[in-house]
């Protein structure tokens, strides 16, 4: 990615929240802003790009990256990107049957007994292959979508992904997202580009795919890093699981629109177009699919084990275990007034 920064969010327990600009192996330290959401207003408000207003904004003072990400800091990271006070001001969803190998996976999935004939998933998949790349000016073919709650579901690098005791299984997907603002007139803007550990629940859409929309009610992951500016056109990394004291699974992967049947226009347009969507001062978080993961080559993960998204260009890895509740479902209940 080109003309380019990369930046991140931190808490500390005395000082708060900051943003800081990654200059690797320091990150320096932002002044007047406290999150990349309120920096992204400014920006919107004063016409000028955001790389410019951060650059412009930077203070003398450095912190060592390394015991920031390694958890050795009084700071800590936060999500790359939020609404800061109002997870409900911060809508995530995502995008899926964007990338061949995901399609294949759900052709697996649910392909009935050795059945060769195409999924719908296939179908979809393939609509996206013919149409999902229209001329200028044209409206392509409309992806699968799905939702993935507010933005309290949003979690940093190093804290946990919990599999609930509702759940069947939990399961990484890497991927890029892309983070947004919709300003004070309705217009939505696109602030980057950040890593991402989808992290879904592969069994319950594994028993139907109408299962799909409760499988993708789970918490995710984003950052460390926010890449403000650049493309998605070509990206390559890798994803792995670990143990702790060994890789279990590892597998290259790819993304990007030459990776994709959908263009970025295309995949936005369709998310945009709702008009719940472009609610002023609204913030979006919008994962684009991923092309592999480890369920799709049966492995289970077990509590504790580390998934670790890395994408070329992105920043650092992603890194986030996993937390299996051992606690017994039990209900809910509804009070009448």
């Amino acid at each position: 990615m080109k003309n380019e920064i990369r930046v991140v969010q931190i808490f500390d327990e005395d000082k708060g929240r900051a943003v800081a600009v990654v200059q690797e192996p320091s990150l320096i330290l932002v002044k007047n802003f406290t999150s990349v959401y309120a920096a992204a207003l400014e920006a919107v408000r004063t016409k000028t790009k955001l790389t410019d207003l951060l650059n412009a904004n930077l203070s003398d003072t450095k912190l060592d990256y390394d015991s920031v990400y390694d958890g050795r800091s009084s700071w800590r990271l936060l999500p790359a990107f939020d609404f800061p006070d109002n997870p409900f001001g911060c809508l995530v969803a995502g995008t899926g049957l964007t990338h061949k190998n995901s399609a294949l996976n759900r052709q697996m999935m649910h392909a009935s007994g050795g059945d060769s004939k195409p999924t719908d998933s296939i179908v979809m998949y393939e609509w996206g292959v013919k149409q999902g790349f229209p001329a200028a000016g044209e409206i392509g073919v409309q992806p699968e979508w799905f939702y993935k709650g507010n933005g309290s579901v949003l979690k940093a690098h190093g804290e946990k992904l919990e599999v609930p005791a509702y759940a069947n299984d939990g399961g990484e997907e890497p991927e890029i997202a892309g983070i947004y603002i919709v300003d004070e007139e309705g217009i939505p803007h696109r602030i980057g580009f950040a890593t991402g550990n989808e992290f879904s629940d592969h069994v319950m859409e594994k028993k139907n795919y109408l299962y799909l929309a409760p499988s993708k009610l789970r918490q995710c992951a984003i950052g460390p890093e926010l890449v403000i500016g650049g493309e998605f056109s070509d990206l390559k990394g890798t994803v792995s699981i670990s143990d702790g004291e060994a890789t279990r699974w590892s597998s290259a992967i790819k993304t990007g629109e030459q990776n994709m049947a959908h263009s970025l226009e295309n995949l936005e347009y369709h998310h945009f177009k709702y008009a719940g969507h472009r609610l002023p001062l609204q913030a979006h978080v919008h994962f684009f699919g991923a092309d592999a993961f480890s369920f799709g080559n049966n492995v289970t993960l077990q509590n504790n084990d580390l998934m670790t998204v890395h994408w070329e260009g992105m920043g650092r890895p992603l890194q986030n275990s996993i937390s299996i509740s051992n606690e017994a479902e039990t209900l809910v209940p509804v009070r009448q007034l």
